[in-house]
């Protein structure tokens, strides 16, 4: 019969929806030759978000074939000639809801960074140990949080902020104590399955952020472009990365040092969450891959959205391309897992050296920082911080005799050991091996003090 020769074709293939673009619409197949109908015939399955609907019968469409078959048609046919083309329902786009500051507050409690395992690893389980008052500073800087409890307990918390300081995901990372991931979540996700387990009614603020079709809608780290507005951006793929090449790299203290953020993951490489990079010169780290796959596709973005920005450039480096083996592009290495075995010392170093800096206006907030977590002599952070005044060395070697000569005789305890409110050593023997060499190669300066103090204080602690 003639209202059955058009059809919607069965079977669960899907097409991308005319309309609104997802993977939803389902074609119209002429039964008599097997052929589909023109691709905008058909309809997509959401109904109540998209509602699109081509129907063969109600625009003359089939009332056309049938006049060519009989010879009658006169070659005028227009679409509303026989009915009314169905109106696409565009679905009106909602406001995204985000996550509310006090949920984010709460993963950066103080007390939890001791429990935090990607935190404790740089001062612990690192070739070259970080300074407590750098890592304060870069947790502070991207609002570094922790899980306190429940299955994912001891994990970091990556939170992407938006430009107006919105929270619009914040990512669960668990790492072992090579700071390899072992487990990834969302903390959305888990305030979900805590209300679920209990059968309680989820929160108002979760019911609405559910409804989102995208939760990580910017980049890691976004916040930052509104307060550093001149300066040049490093682009990477993942927010440890990014977190990575703050330490070794340095602060965006000056208009000239890089903001590192991430992408979150290599398909989100695009221009809606790249857009904010209007105006700045972006340097681009793509992680490894297969026959450089994520660096030839990220390229080649990169130029589409240069024409769409006026002003952004995107700078690439091919040198991992090209040295790394193969084995590290099977296992998708990045920059990330070059950097953490070299010493950040000498990646501060390599910033070209600027005129003696105002000691006032420069130090001041880093000084008052570090006081709170280390509580050093004032004397020695001017020096760290100082091109132009410099004391003669003074000589560590009693004290790193009579710390080498201590700790060879006691037994190392093989559990961890507090070491001070915001530090716990987890390996005891590699935090000596590390420190030790540490102090020998630096033997008098300053800037290495706070290793041969640690030494001294896990000493104290051990008696």
């Amino acid at each position: 019969m003639e209202q059955h020769r058009y059809t919607l074709e069965k079977g669960s293939k899907k097409d991308f929806c005319p309309a609104c673009n997802k993977k939803r619409f389902v074609h119209y197949v002429d039964t008599e030759t097997g052929e589909y109908l023109p691709n905008q015939y058909g309809r997509c399955d959401r109904e109540s978000k998209c509602g699109y609907h081509l129907n063969p019968y109600k625009n003359g469409y089939s009332q056309m074939i049938k006049e060519q078959e009989q010879g009658t048609f006169n070659g005028n046919w227009k679409p509303d000639q026989y009915a009314r083309v169905v109106t696409i329902k565009k679905p009106l786009k909602s406001k995204p809801a985000f996550i509310p500051v006090e949920v984010l507050k709460q993963t950066l409690e103080p007390d939890r960074y001791e429990q935090n395992v990607f935190i404790q690893n740089l001062f612990n389980n690192v070739p070259y140990p970080f300074e407590v008052s750098d890592v304060t500073k870069a947790v502070e800087l991207y609002k570094i949080g922790t899980i306190k409890a429940g299955y994912r307990k001891g994990a970091v918390t990556f939170p992407f902020i938006d430009l107006k300081g919105n929270i619009r995901a914040v990512q669960v990372k668990q790492f072992n104590k090579s700071n390899h991931t072992t487990g990834t979540d969302f903390l959305h996700s888990i305030i979900d399955k805590h209300h679920s387990k209990r059968n309680e009614p989820l929160p108002n603020w979760l019911q609405a952020y559910n409804k989102n079709e995208l939760k990580v809608s910017c980049l890691f780290g976004e916040h930052l472009l509104s307060k550093y507005p001149l300066n040049p951006v490093a682009l990477v793929e993942a927010p440890k990365t990014a977190f990575y090449g703050t330490l070794y790299f340095g602060f965006p203290e000056q208009p000239e040092d890089l903001i590192w953020l991430a992408v979150y993951n290599k398909s989100s490489f695009k221009f809606d969450k790249l857009k904010v990079l209007k105006g700045r010169t972006v340097l681009t780290f793509p992680d490894l891959s297969k026959d450089g796959q994520t660096f030839k596709e990220w390229k080649q973005k990169a130029t589409g959205i240069e024409s769409r920005l006026p002003g952004t450039r995107f700078i690439f480096s091919d040198l991992l391309e090209q040295l790394a083996p193969e084995a590290d592009k099977k296992e998708g290495n990045d920059i990330a897992d070059y950097l953490i075995k070299q010493d950040w010392q000498n990646f501060r170093k390599r910033k070209p050296k600027q005129k003696p800096p105002e000691p006032v206006p420069e130090i001041k907030e880093p000084v008052t920082e570090v006081r709170k977590i280390r509580q050093p002599k004032k004397e020695t952070e001017d020096f760290e911080f100082s091109e132009t005044i410099k004391k003669e060395p003074e000589d560590w070697q009693t004290d790193i005799s009579e710390l080498e000569r201590y700790f060879e005789k006691m037994r190392l305890p093989p559990e961890p050991v507090r070491l001070n409110q915001c530090t716990v050593i987890t390996n005891v023997s590699q935090f000596l091996k590390s420190h030790l060499q540490t102090v020998k190669s630096h033997n008098g300066n300053n800037r290495f003090l706070p290793y041969l103090n640690r030494l001294q204080q896990l000493r104290t602690t051990l008696n």
